[in-house]
Parts: structure tokens; C-alpha cells; sequence
């Protein structure tokens, strides 16, 4: 402990000996010394000391390690104990880490999945998974499987329930299980299903109730009218129409891509004024800087920002680059570089477990995660940046300083995007003269 200062030395902190303290900080149990969280004892030792009770653990009593024992070690464990001890303060916490020791709640993803109070079952459940007492699953994925259960359950009349079920099992379950197996991102995926299955069942259900049909009898009329009367949203039946066209569930029913009417784009003065800010000033905490500077500067979707690591980044001897899609890593300028080392250096919500290293670039306040998407995009709006324009106009720009095919790859776009955007900015792809390098200049 450092909890003098020395006049002598620039007032600096230093130890309890060169700063004359005769208080003894050490830990009349463990011997440690630190700062004393009860009477003469550590907060590490007061944590041991509630949770033996609370789990009804006897350390004292040899034989083989029993569940309650699992979470004494797996909470005593943590890098901060004082924060498992505020938690333990929380309406419910006690009474569910007291079912789980007893087995009333067996060790279960499926027993934590019945467990009402989702956000509390939810953290005890990422703790139990981070320390090895629970098996790793996809955690969009199970929400989803949960979802569609509760969901089809409402659903009124066979008419509706079987083709909707059929359609969500067959082709959304079966393919975000498989993106899972394969380690692929399910969030995206996993949202874009609920909308499709959701709007699948309002146009059934109006199709049953307005001309007394099913999807085997639906004609064109029927689609084009509800597509033609209604908010953009509708044509996330598009997807069921091909599926059930291509199992012929019906027949001769055809739903084009719908055509953005507007797109958002900021103006390159506004970008880089807001890119000027992120990199200069105290506009907001590091880690938000951070991740304004990946969207204005690099384009990426605040999902994938969110869901970024810290091997994404790659230490050359030309400089850092990131990782970002298929091609070259993107090279990375000063000053975000210096930025983002030091952000690196100092991440949030490091301390949330007993391990110091995490993988992902943002982590999140469980253990294991990274950032939710939409806890950043909040926070990037409230800056005043508009999220679709910002990320066009950063597009934009890019393929005006390098061939789009070299940006899709190095940014994990694909090449019709990147085309789309080329041409809107009248950048032909003949007047750059082969692989020529990205230019991220601020």
C-alpha cells in the first residue's frame, strides 16, 4: 500500500514505513496488506466470511468439492472483492446464489432460463460460465430458441401457427444454429429473424381475417395490398415468400428489394469536425472516443464496433493496423493510433472478474462480454452524431481515395456496397492504377 506522501519527492505516494504511519493495515486473517473493509479484516476475508455463511459452506470438512464450494471460490475470486460484496446487497441475489448451493436451482442453463428475474439469472449466469461451473452456449442464439417458443405459443389458429413455424424453424433456427457452430456473430442475425417471423404473422393473421385465405391460396393482390398499405417494416415478409416459394408452400408470389427512398450522409466538413473532436478533445470518455473514431474514420457498423477485440488490432513495424475484413489490415494514422494504444492500456469493466485479460475491445459489465450494441448507440446519439450518415459518409470518402473492391475487403464491406457508394461519389474504378494503398487521412 502507498497511503503516505512524501514532501521531500514531489509529494509522491509512498509506503506505510517511509511515510511514518504506525496503523497496522495488515489483514488479521490472510496478512495482506490493504485497506481494512471490516474491523481488522480485508474485504477479500469479509467476502469468505458472508458467502460461508450464505452458502452454508464448512471449509473445514474435507471430501469433494460441492457446488456451494464452487461459487465460494469462483466470487472469492474476483479481482474486486467489494464489488461482489455490494452486489450481494441487491433485492434477490442472496436468495438465488442460497437456491443454487442447496440445489434447489440445479447448475443448469435450463434451470437459470426459468428463473424470473432475467438480468439477475443473467449475471450469475455469465459469472458461473466465466468460471468454468457452467458450459459455454450462444447467448443470442438461446434468447432466440426462448423467443420463438413464447412467441408461436400466441399465435392463434393452425392456418397461421404452421407456416410461420415451419419458416422459423426450418430456415431462421436451422441458420443461426449453424452461424453458432461456426463461430459466426448471431445478434444481427437473430434480429433481423424476429422481424421477419413478426411481420410474417401480422400479414397471415390479416390475410385470415380480412379475405379468409391462407398462404396456400394467397395471390399477388393480397401481398402487393398489404406491402402498398402499410410502414417499410412489411417488407421483411419479403424472406417467407421465397422460402415458402421455394418449397412450394405457395406459388407466383414475387416481392422485390425494397429501395432506401433518402439516404442519410453527412457533409465531409461536418465528419471530420466531429472526428477533429473525437481525437482532440474531451468530448466524452476514452472508450466512446474510441468508437466514434472507428465509425467516422473506418466506417463500421456500431454492432461491429461493439463486438470488436483487442487482436483486432496488429502491431507492425510500419505502425498498427486493424483487422477489420478479409484483406490487408486498414493501416492505422496518428493521432488515433497513439488513441486507441491508450485506450487499450486502460479498459473499462477490466475488473468485473478475477482475470485482468479480456478479449474484446469494449467489455461489458458481465462477465465475458463485450459493450451492447445499443448501450453505444445511445451514447454515440448523444454526442449528436447520426450514426447512418456518419458511417455513409465515411464510406463515401473512402472509395474516393481507393479502388472500392480494395475497401470492401480491407473493411469487411462487400463489393456492392462499396461500388454503390463509388458511383454516387463519380469515382471510376479505371482511374486508379492497380492496388493502390488506403489513405486515412484526418
Amino acid at each position: 500500500m502507498l497511503p503516505g506522501r512524501s514532501p521531500a519527492h514531489g509529494n509522491e505516494p509512498v509506503c506505510v514505513e517511509r511515510a511514518g504511519i504506525t496503523q497496522d493495515y495488515h489483514c488479521g486473517r490472510c496478512g495482506a496488506e490493504t485497506e481494512h473493509y471490516r474491523q481488522d479484516t480485508c474485504a477479500r476475508c469479509s467476502l469468505r466470511d458472508d458467502l460461508s455463511v450464505l452458502l452454508r459452506v464448512d471449509e473445514s470438512v474435507p471430501g469433494a468439492e460441492t457446488t456451494a464450494e464452487k461459487l465460494l471460490t469462483a466470487l472469492c475470486g474476483a479481482q474486486r472483492p467489494e464489488s461482489i460484496l455490494t452486489w450481494l446487497r441487491r433485492a434477490g441475489v442472496r436468495d438465488l446464489l442460497g437456491r443454487l448451493a442447496t440445489g434447489e436451482i440445479p447448475l443448469s442453463h435450463e434451470a437459470l432460463d426459468k428463473e424470473p428475474n432475467s438480468l439477475r439469472a443473467e449475471h450469475v449466469r455469465s459469472l458461473l460460465t466465466h468460471h468454468g461451473l457452467l458450459a459455454d452456449r450462444d447467448h443470442y442464439l438461446a434468447l432466440f430458441e426462448r423467443w420463438l417458443i413464447s412467441k408461436l405459443e400466441a399465435v392463434e389458429g393452425p392456418e397461421v401457427r404452421r407456416p410461420v413455424e415451419s419458416f422459423a424453424r426450418w430456415h431462421h433456427l436451422r441458420r443461426i444454429r449453424s452461424l453458432s457452430v461456426d463461430g459466426r456473430p448471431t445478434r444481427g442475425p437473430v434480429h433481423s429473424a424476429k422481424q421477419e417471423i413478426t411481420e410474417t404473422i401480422k400479414f397471415l393473421t390479416w390475410l385470415k381475417t380480412t379475405h379468409r385465405r391462407a398462404v396456400e391460396s394467397c395471390v399477388q393482390t393480397d401481398v402487393d395490398a398489404w406491402l402498398a398499405d402499410g410502414p417499410t417494416t412489411r417488407h421483411a415478409i419479403r424472406t417467407f415468400f421465397i422460402w415458402a416459394v421455394n418449397n412450394r408452400t405457395c406459388t407466383n408470389i414475387t416481392i422485390g428489394h425494397r429501395q432506401a427512398k433518402t439516404m442519410p450522409l453527412l457533409g465531409q466538413d461536418q465528419r471530420l469536425a466531429m472526428l477533429k473532436a473525437c481525437l482532440t478533445d474531451d468530448v466524452d470518455t476514452l472508450p466512446y472516443r474510441v468508437a466514434a473514431t472507428f465509425l467516422l474514420l473506418y466506417a463500421q457498423p456500431v454492432v461491429n464496433i461493439a463486438a470488436m477485440k483487442s487482436t483486432d488490432v496488429i502491431i507492425t513495424p510500419d505502425g498498427l493496423r486493424l483487422s477489420l475484413g478479409q484483406g490487408d489490415p486498414a493501416p492505422v494514422p496518428e493521432p488515433f493510433a497513439s488513441l486507441l494504444i491508450e485506450h487499450l492500456a486502460s479498459r473499462p469493466n477490466m475488473r468485473t472478474d478475477n482475470s485482468s485479460e479480456s478479449e474484446w475491445m469494449f467489455p461489458g459489465y458481465r462477465h465475458g462480454r463485450h459493450i451492447h450494441s445499443n448501450t453505444l448507440m445511445e451514447r454515440l446519439r448523444e454526442l449528436g452524431i447520426n450514426l447512418l450518415g456518419a458511417r455513409n459518409a465515411a464510406l463515401r470518402a473512402l472509395v474516393t481515395e481507393a479502388p472500392p473492391p480494395l475497401v470492401a475487403e480491407m473493411l469487411g464491406y462487400s463489393y456492392q456496397v462499396t461500388q454503390k457508394h463509388a458511383a454516387s461519389a463519380a469515382e471510376p474504378w479505371s482511374r486508379y492504377p492497380g492496388k493502390a494503398a488506403l489513405i486515412m487521412a484526418v
